[in-house]
């Protein structure tokens, strides 16, 4: 795996996740993740494991979609886990992720919901 940026704050991850999905990087994003995260995607289902979400993210960013940041609501932190949300641009719902603190300081997502529509 080709040396990447690491989130050393949990506010970086979807900057990260932005700029390797327009790259069409899928090892790069599946990289933000755990070795055993769970990612609610595609809409009604679960993937699991990084290897998976790979897959996955090969899949969709065949497709060259283009992603924009989006408004991020405050972040919450207890000890080494962090909750991460940002505002959908349709205004429609909100994106959550729980983040982990690793070893080396920096943080991967343990769980992911890209969809929750309100």
């Amino acid at each position: 795996m080709p040396a990447r940026a690491a989130a050393m704050q949990p506010e970086e991850m979807t900057r990260l996740f932005v700029e390797r999905s327009n790259a069409g990087d899928a090892e790069g994003v599946a990289a933000l993740y755990e070795e055993n995260a769970v990612l609610a995607y595609p809409p009604g289902s679960v993937t699991v494991g990084r290897a998976a979400i790979q897959a996955l993210w090969e899949r969709v960013l065949a497709n060259r979609p283009h992603f924009e940041p989006e408004e991020p609501l405050p972040t919450l932190v207890s000890g080494d886990l962090a909750l991460t949300s940002t505002i959908r641009r349709d205004g429609a719902g909100i994106r959550t992720q729980v983040l982990r603190r690793q070893p080396d300081g920096s943080w991967l997502r343990v769980l992911d919901r890209p969809e929750f529509n309100m």
